[in-house]
């Protein structure tokens, strides 16, 4: 199984970003048509299947979105499917491709994720929670940012800490756009609005171009200023966590038989796949138990992994999972990752994967690590190697 090529759009800030008005069915679609352009050799006919991730599937990502943005960028003959596994769907999404590959059960799938933060709330149009689970397990429930502020106090992580990985990541980014290294991954998208203005209605297109949530004037100073976003004595603030984001990331995954039949060259594999469970309370340790799982089972150690993508989602829990398994800050998020550039939840796991297959072919590195926590106390890791 390969990875023959993979893009994504601008990550935009929810609410009042570019694509703040934009369905994200749309943004997908955007994708997946570029994808077939970089790809003249390959039909739509030969894709099987389109796998979507996507974090909160309801309103305008409802209506099993996987399906509606199959007919919209790919025609009646391919089917789609979504997928939620939270924060890790884009992920989750990918991993399943290469295991219906491997598996013989296809050739050719396309697999990401796309979320829209600022059409479809984190919690949903409509939250109902279980009331057994809210009375004997109310930490199953806890906000993401409460699981943050636990994870900062078991493992140590000092708010300065926090800051300061929040500063580089800002930092990292900015100087990642200076230096052209998102060129191959992000398409620009042309956004059209209708609005209305002094009583008429009106119509304005503009291009997304870049991500738009890098700080690159971000201070130590400002940050160490804003107050704690979920705790009153906490350490976890808006400058420290992930950004609510909108955007889409996907990737052609295909079998070496077709690959070879089209004569195509291929950017990497996906060698293993791991997930594991954890304390929702402590949901942000989740990687820490994955990425040895996912080593174990593609046969590694972490001696072989040349570079590591883990999602932001916030500080304290990034630096407890680098602690625990003592990664070496060098190698991980060399790019910036979601404090700067943003968390649009069910892309967020193909855009690791992405980032860090173009930043290891740039290197010429052989093997990199993607991981990331997930709502509701888990954790997932995948191993990829480049060629």
């Amino acid at each position: 199984m390969y990875i023959i090529q993979g893009l994504r759009t601008p990550i935009g800030k929810s609410h009042k970003g570019g694509f703040r008005f934009m369905r994200p069915d749309d943004l997908a679609v955007e994708v997946i048509k570029r994808l077939l352009q970089t790809l003249p050799e390959l039909p739509p006919s030969l894709i099987e299947d389109v796998i979507v991730g996507n974090a909160v599937p309801e309103a305008e990502q409802g209506m099993q979105i996987g399906r509606m943005v199959s007919l919209m960028a790919l025609g009646v003959q391919v089917p789609g499917m979504t997928v939620n596994r939270y924060c890790a769907s884009g992920l989750e999404a990918m991993a399943i491709a290469a295991h219906r590959i491997e598996a013989k059960q296809a050739d050719c799938l396309i697999a990401g994720g796309v979320e829209s933060m600022s059409l479809v709330p984190m919690m949903g149009v409509k939250t109902a929670l279980n009331y057994a689970i809210a009375t004997k397990h109310p930490t199953y429930y806890s906000s993401m940012g409460l699981t943050a502020e636990e994870v900062a106090k078991q493992f140590g992580i000092s708010r300065e800490e926090q800051d300061v990985f929040a500063l580089t990541s800002h930092q990292k980014a900015a100087k990642a756009w200076q230096e052209n290294k998102y060129q191959k991954e992000v398409i620009p998208v042309l956004v059209q609005e209708v609005y209305a203005e002094d009583g008429a209605k009106k119509q304005r297109e503009f291009w997304v171009e870049k991500d738009e949530g890098i700080r690159a004037d971000a201070s130590l100073e400002v940050m160490s200023k804003l107050k704690p976003a979920f705790a009153l004595q906490g350490s976890v603030t808006a400058g420290n966590s992930s950004q609510t984001s909108d955007g889409a990331a996907f990737a052609v995954l295909m079998s070496e038989r077709l690959m070879k039949s089209l004569n195509l060259t291929p950017k990497a594999r996906l060698v293993s796949y791991a997930v594991v469970g954890v304390e929702p309370r402590i949901m942000g340790i989740g990687p820490a138990l994955a990425i040895p799982k996912a080593l174990k089972s593609a046969d590694k150690k972490s001696a072989d992994i040349d570079l590591t993508e883990l999602n932001e989602a916030f500080a304290s829990q990034c630096l407890a999972v680098m602690k625990e398994l003592s990664l070496n800050p060098e190698t991980v998020n060399v790019n910036g990752g979601a404090i700067a550039i943003g968390h649009p939840l069910g892309a967020s796991g193909a855009r690791l994967g992405l980032h860090l297959i173009n930043e290891l072919q740039r290197r010429k590195k052989k093997y990199g690590m993607a991981a990331a926590c997930v709502g509701g106390g888990q954790g997932v890791a995948a191993v990829f190697e480049v060629f």
